[in-house]
């Protein structure tokens, strides 16, 4: 499979199954276009035909043209065949385990936000908050379940999980007290709001979390119209200032701000730039993921300016590469060389199977996005995972269970995409959110665009 585009001045190239990147001239890319389905000679004629005012493009220089990609077909990297859906790797009934927890300290939140799919951090129930005794069986039926994996991994999440930050710390106390023991080693991440953001905080996350996410959706304007406190005011003068003391302290790596953009902020590069802008360095920036029905949700209609502020946003970055004031944009975080093994490029994120969220009572779901759904309860931290059929259907949900995925160019980028959208969308997890493969192809080829750019200049 061959899929072609331009962008920015270049002629890109993708042999899907092998993972080649081609940047190649006018000529080239016009015959790769036609070489699996039109004879040679015919295509030599098109050729002809179309450059006929360029001296440069002979009947000898298509001939050559012809030699190049033959090859590339012989060293398997261009016209290559598809070699992982025949593989023997059921996946259905492959050996699991659980290498991460989400842990779900705090079913409360001191913001208000209008777009959460949490439901201002109650996941459509009652608001709870974790105790330590919960987050502490939590660890033991990580270690329990992990078999012989080494590195296991816990999120700290909510609502907003600094509102129990003393089972925090706790629970953290705990997995470094065993972990050694156990044979394991722990890596912490954080997400957070900020409000509650202090010293203590920063000091705590900077000795023990991998990494942190800060939410910020960007301008003032921007992220006060949907991001607010309890009392209606926006938290943007809150948080800016305890982010950027954040990020000083933890020497600026190893953390996120990531915002939301909307139907409210389709020119999201503004934002990204604004927070580049800041001073912070290390970016994401997700489209809101709702009711089609919701004021701020995005449309068709907004999806051309989407696609351009994606290929801005590529351009800028390059620019201020060349300037010496880089930033990084989570999304065009690619290594075509050194990339996933096949096994991940196909069962993604291991949502069901080795990645599982768990409730402040202990109660264990696929990944954040299900909580609440008891269709969707795998079981719990005691009992252990009750509801087998369910993680087989989660085992089964990689890049070549959806219908839809087997002619895509991107399947092997995304994995066949998010379980818990394509079930908000189509209301199967082997569905397809349409709206979002649009925006993740886009945002993979400005990625590999700047992979060109960068091996160009």
């Amino acid at each position: 499979m061959i899929h072609q585009y331009k962008l920015n001045g270049y002629n890109i190239v993708i042999d899907v199954f092998s993972g080649s990147v081609h940047s190649v001239d006018d000529l080239a890319y016009d015959i790769i276009t036609l070489y699996e389905n039109t004879p040679k000679e015919e295509i030599k004629a098109k050729m002809l035909e179309k450059y006929k005012d360029d001296k440069t493009v002979t009947s000898q220089e298509i001939d050559d043209v012809f030699s190049d990609i033959e090859e590339l077909k012989a060293n398997k990297q261009l016209f290559t065949s598809d070699t992982f859906e025949g593989k023997a790797f059921d996946f259905k009934n492959r050996n699991t385990v659980v290498k991460a927890l989400c842990l779900h300290v705090a079913h409360t939140c001191n913001l208000n936000c209008e777009y959460c799919f949490a439901s201002q951090g109650k996941y459509h129930g009652e608001r709870a908050i974790m105790s330590f005794e919960v987050g502490k069986r939590a660890i033991d039926f990580l270690i329990e379940n992990s078999g012989t994996r080494r590195n296991l991994e816990v999120d700290f999440f909510g609502g907003e999980p600094l509102l129990n930050f003393d089972v925090v710390k706790k629970i953290v106390e705990y997995a470094r007290s065993i972990e050694k023991e156990k044979g394991k080693n722990f890596r912490f991440t954080l997400t957070t709001n900020g409000m509650s953001l202090n010293d203590d905080v920063i000091d705590f996350a900077n000795k023990e979390m991998y990494n942190v996410v800060l939410s910020l959706d960007g301008r003032k304007e921007v992220h006060d119209r949907l991001r607010k406190t309890i009392s209606g005011q926006g938290s943007y003068d809150i948080i800016v200032p305890k982010f950027l003391d954040f990020v000083k302290k933890r020497g600026n790596k190893n953390y996120y701000v990531r915002g939301t953009f909307t139907h409210n902020n389709t020119d999201f590069t503004k934002d990204i730039f604004h927070m580049a802008d800041l001073g912070f360095t290390e970016l994401s920036m997700e489209p809101v993921v709702c009711s089609p029905k919701d004021p701020y949700a995005l449309t068709e209609e907004d999806l051309p300016i989407l696609y351009e502020q994606y290929e801005i946003l590529a351009k800028e970055m390059l620019k201020r590469e060349k300037e010496g004031k880089p930033f990084t944009f989570y999304h065009y975080m690619l290594d075509l060389k050194n990339g996933p093994c096949i096994y991940k490029r196909i069962s993604g994120c291991g949502s069901g199977t080795e990645y599982m969220a768990v409730t402040p009572w202990g109660e264990l779901f696929p990944c954040h996005q299900f909580v609440g759904d008891s269709k969707y309860s795998l079981g719990n931290i005691y009992d252990g995972i009750t509801n087998v059929d369910l993680v087989n259907k989660f085992k089964n949900c990689n890049a070549y269970a959806r219908k839809d995925c087997s002619s895509c160019w991107a399947k092997l980028y995304c994995s066949g995409g998010c379980a818990a959208n394509a079930y908000h969308a189509t209301g199967d997890i082997t569905g397809v959110y349409d709206y979002g493969c649009k925006l993740f192809k886009k945002r993979i080829e400005c990625a590999i665009m700047m992979q060109v750019a960068r091996e160009n200049k």
